[in-house]
């Protein structure tokens, strides 16, 4: 019952975000109004066979734009991607000091804290060294929440109209093609998930939908009402991070979150016009794949400047194993001092 519940709120935000002309009312509407409910004290949860299917979903649609034009420009990848580092650094850092200096939160937590992105690994690592995880969580979860809604705004407002892209394909995949797709991608992912590849069901649709589409074998993307409903969960997913967040726990780490979060945003921003000025590559594009918000948000996300999700997806990989290898250092290093 509390999953019906969650998905008919985040649809109630999903269709006063699209009346109010709200850019990405389907992922922005849901996370809101979901986010806002579980403040006020009620429970949302979405299962996670449910996520998964959706995120398998998302990817199958996400890999139809992918064509081998796109894939011609990856030669500019290389560059993109050290900068991408360098701006998860530099992210990181900032948000470390700033935490430390202004918010006096003890050192270990600061850290883990201002990491952007590979909130399970964080945690996990939170808990082993003695940090404070309430704290670490919610404010992650309040830079994935604003990231969410910030992005799309910032692209609504930087972009001409015809940028912005609100469907990949105009044409419905088939039945069949669908089922074929859905199967080969789910049996990948979990055998990908055991490998602990990150968003392994999403990254699977991307990646068997891209092959399929580029021989012509599996034309098409999912009907957009389904879409849609993708859409309405991601965003209740995200919003439903802040189920249990009690108003003296969201006031004590709000202020935090909402700074780490500008720091993450001007980061990547600058770091982002440098990457479009070496390589070309358009600006939006690259915002959305430096932009340290959740890897399945923003990756889907991509759909809304058209930008080709491969180049999303492997600039934000390399964010979380990045992470994966930095985070520890700089906590042994600062022991260390």
């Amino acid at each position: 019952m509390t999953t019906v519940i969650t998905v008919l709120v985040g649809c109630v935000g999903a269709l006063i975000a699209w009346l109010i002309h709200f850019p990405a009312p389907f992922l922005t509407g849901p996370a809101v109004a979901v986010a806002t409910g579980g403040l006020l004290g009620f429970s949302f949860r979405i299962p996670n066979i449910l996520r998964e299917t959706i995120f398998l979903f998302l990817g199958i649609t996400l890999g139809a734009s992918v064509t081998p034009e796109i894939l011609n420009a990856a030669k500019t990848w290389p560059v993109s991607l050290i900068f991408n580092c360098i701006s998860t650094a530099l992210v990181m850092i900032f948000g470390w000091f700033l935490l430390g200096r202004y918010f006096n939160l003890e050192r270990k937590t600061a850290i883990l804290a201002s990491s952007p992105g590979h909130l399970s690994f964080v945690l996990s690592l939170g808990s082993t060294v003695g940090a404070e995880v309430s704290n670490i969580a919610i404010i992650q979860s309040i830079r994935v929440f604003i990231l969410t809604l910030a992005v799309p705004v910032i692209l609504s407002l930087l972009a001409k109209p015809d940028e912005l892209l609100s469907e990949i394909v105009s044409i419905n995949i088939t039945l069949s093609n669908f089922f074929l797709l859905s199967g080969v991608s789910a049996l990948s992912g979990v055998l990908a998930r055991h490998f602990r590849v990150p968003a392994a069901l999403l990254l699977s649709g991307m990646l068997f939908s891209s092959i399929g589409h580029g021989i012509n074998l599996t034309p098409g993307s999912i009907p957009q009402p389904l879409s849609m409903f993708c859409f309405i969960i991601l965003g209740s997913l995200i919003g439903s991070r802040f189920t249990g967040v009690t108003y003296i726990e969201l006031r004590r780490c709000c202020a935090s979150g909402l700074a780490v979060t500008f720091i993450g945003l001007v980061v990547s921003l600058i770091l982002a016009y440098l990457v479009h000025r070496l390589t070309g590559v358009d600006i939006f594009v690259v915002l959305v794949a430096f932009a340290p918000g959740g890897f399945e948000t923003m990756v889907v996300m991509s759909s809304l400047v058209g930008a080709d999700p491969a180049y999303v997806a492997i600039h934000h990989i390399t964010r979380l194993f990045f992470l994966s290898v930095f985070v520890p250092i700089v906590l042994i290093e600062k022991q260390k001092l």
